[in-house]
């Protein structure tokens, strides 16, 4: 998803001046209210320097690109929960990419640390890691047990676009269904799958 990424489409119109219709904040509250296609926008606008602020704390293209698939599931998940009053769209999505990163070091150094001591926790020591694997753990989880929750076709649809980077005509291909059906599938399992993570929260 994060490799076709184009460089703020949809986010001005053909003589160069921006839609006041597609500002991100504007988008994300369309987002909020389950909106994909508002959701198809912002991703145009956000995908690209989501992806760059991981790799610049990570610096693995292959893991950035599965954190940025996490930060852009996280951002339709918890669209509702933005306050522009605070800060820019751009800025709240950041925020959550760069979060997501150092996260994910942390639970690389947590994992490291563990393997070195042999499983022994040394006192006073390694504690903020291990609480930060174990949510981050926990989170996967319930995103796990959430898509169980969905039909065959809308977690199959799912998985194939936000995690494999297809498009809805390769979705449509991989699972040989109509492009129609597809799109269909996969607005009604993230609804779902955003009240099923709701209801766990």
């Amino acid at each position: 998803m994060v490799s076709r990424a184009r460089a703020l489409p949809g986010a001005r119109t053909p003589d160069g001046v921006t839609d006041p219709a597609n500002t991100p904040e504007l988008l994300l509250r369309r987002v909020g209210r389950g909106d994909e296609q508002a959701f198809a926008a912002l991703y145009d606008i956000v995908a690209g320097p989501v992806l760059g602020i991981v790799t610049g704390v990570l610096r693995d293209h292959a893991q950035s690109e599965e954190v940025a698939q996490e930060v852009l599931l996280e951002i339709w998940l918890k669209a509702a929960q933005f306050d522009e009053h605070g800060r820019s769209a751009l800025a709240w999505v950041l925020t959550i990419a760069h979060r997501r990163a150092v996260d994910r070091v942390r639970y690389q150094h947590a994992n490291i640390e563990r393997e070195n001591r042999a499983g022994l926790l040394e006192p006073r020591h390694g504690f903020d890691e291990v609480v930060e694997a174990t949510l981050d753990k926990m989170e996967h989880e319930a995103v796990r047990q959430a898509l169980a929750d969905l039909t065959d076709l809308q977690r199959r649809s799912i998985v194939l676009a936000y995690y494999g980077g297809r498009t809805y005509r390769e979705v449509s291909e991989a699972l040989d269904k109509p492009v129609g059906t597809i799109k269909t599938r996969m607005r009604d399992g993230l609804l779902r799958l955003r009240e099923s993570l709701g209801d766990r929260s």
